[in-house]
């Protein structure tokens, strides 16, 4: 059977006289943090711009648009099945072929999606393979956790654990900036027509090449002596899904539900913005993209203020204050739906203020995800509870948000983000004790 376990060993073997810093571990992680998220947010600027016109000529724009984020869902959906199957590959296999095969997973359906034919050309059958390819990226998805922040917090100075833990978030930011740039220079140099026929396939051709790069870096560091002391630990050792809800059941809903704020705003500044200011707007997309990619660089600056800050107040009163920022900032956009709908500089400071609130609080997310369960489930309860959360707080949030702001306002909206900060403040009052570190 193969196994990647003794590749590994021969490894760490050769890399004996090196010992990996924390700041290496920082920088292969947001290396893979950030192929991931740009093969999402490729998936999600053209789930907005592209797939509606391409897939769902059928439909009108508003009903095009829901019925592609009907398809954009099913990945969250897929992820916990992703990270089930995947554990039982690292088990039998190892960590090296598991994340072998889940970043080619990840990257080859991406890139496969740029060769995808339109309804047009091949009816019902390009939305169901467009559907099996995003299915595919929440597998692969869910098998590219790797515990590499587990590894990254656990050798940082414990008193700065909180700044070493907001690093691995620094992913997000960056591959977003990628995905909206890319897109913006499409949009803006392209004719419409050009653009929907050949244009917004280059960004999925550079998924693969990304992903690749992300998959050394993240074997070098699973090579390590570093890593393979926490395995024998136990601390990154997985263990089945029915051990862990069976000794954790409760914890596993309490990290879900803790970074649910964060996780409630992230598609609320990043895609649903898109396809308002495409649907009801005269605004150009390519110059939303670039509002975007500045929010994007305030939601990298807040995410490092979030690990300063975090080290001064303790991480449970961090998330604290975040979540009621964010629901201040929910109560706000309901209050006042007509400044964002109507106005291009309320537009504005609507993302540029959502991105802040959102590298503020999702920058100690990851911490809390994982603080509750002992070293023998830290691993695979980590990868669950991040699964969950996503799937609550963020895989229906472009759906929800659009079909309620287009019936009723865009009040409605604030009032969605709202219900995810109340969760996240509840959870936290529920857990009284500091959270700890990865």
């Amino acid at each position: 059977m193969a196994n990647s376990a003794p590749l590994e060993r021969d490894a760490r073997l050769a890399m004996t006289d090196h010992k990996v810093a924390p700041g290496e571990i920082a920088i292969g992680v947001v290396i893979g943090r950030a192929a991931e998220y740009f093969d999402f947010f490729v998936y999600g600027i053209a789930s907005v711009l592209v797939f509606p016109k391409v897939f769902f000529p059928f439909a009108d724009p508003l009903k095009a648009t829901l019925y592609s984020f009907v398809v954009f869902s099913l990945a969250f959906i897929a992820r916990p099945i992703g990270s089930v199957i995947f554990m039982a590959v690292d088990r039998r296999h190892g960590r090296g072929v598991k994340l072998t095969i889940a970043l080619f997973l990840l990257g080859g359906s991406t890139m496969l999606i740029s060769f995808l034919p339109g309804y047009d050309t091949i009816g019902v059958s390009a939305i169901w393979l467009l559907a099996a390819l995003r299915i595919g990226q929440g597998l692969a998805l869910g098998g590219a956790w790797d515990g590499l922040a587990s590894l990254l917090a656990l050798n940082a100075p414990v008193e700065r654990r909180g700044w070493y833990a907001m690093m691995p978030q620094l992913g997000a930011p960056v591959g977003f900036m990628l995905a909206s740039l890319l897109f913006a220079f499409f949009v803006m140099n392209l004719d419409h027509a050009d653009f929907i026929d050949w244009g917004w396939r280059y960004p999925f051709f550079c998924a693969f090449t990304i992903n690749v790069v992300a998959l050394f870096a993240r074997l070098r560091l699973v090579a390590t002596d570093e890593f393979e002391s926490l395995i024998e630990k136990g601390r990154l050792e997985p263990t089945t899904f029915f051990s862990l809800l069976k000794a954790h059941g409760d914890d596993v809903l309490i990290g879900a539900l803790v970074p649910l704020a964060s996780f409630a705003l992230f598609h609320l500044v990043t895609i649903f913005p898109i396809s308002w200011i495409t649907l009801f707007t005269q605004r150009s997309a390519g110059e939303f993209l670039l509002v975007q990619f500045g929010g994007a660089v305030l939601f990298a600056g807040a995410i490092v203020f979030s690990g300063l800050m975090a080290d001064q107040i303790g991480r449970r009163m961090h998330l604290l204050i975040s979540a009621g920022l964010i629901a201040a900032f929910a109560v706000a956009s309901s209050i006042a739906p007509l400044v964002i709908e109507e106005n291009v500089i309320g537009q504005t400071v609507y993302v540029l203020a959502g991105f802040s609130l959102l590298g503020l609080a999702y920058g100690q997310s990851s911490g809390a995800i994982s603080a509750r369960f002992g070293s023998r489930y830290r691993y695979t309860g980590a990868a669950l509870t991040s699964d969950l959360a996503w799937l609550f707080g963020a895989g229906f949030a472009p759906l929800v948000a659009l079909g309620l702001s287009a019936k009723f306002g865009l009040a409605c909206v604030g009032l969605y983000l709202l219900s995810g900060a109340v969760a996240t403040i509840l959870a936290l009052a529920f857990n009284r004790s500091e959270i700890r570190q990865m």
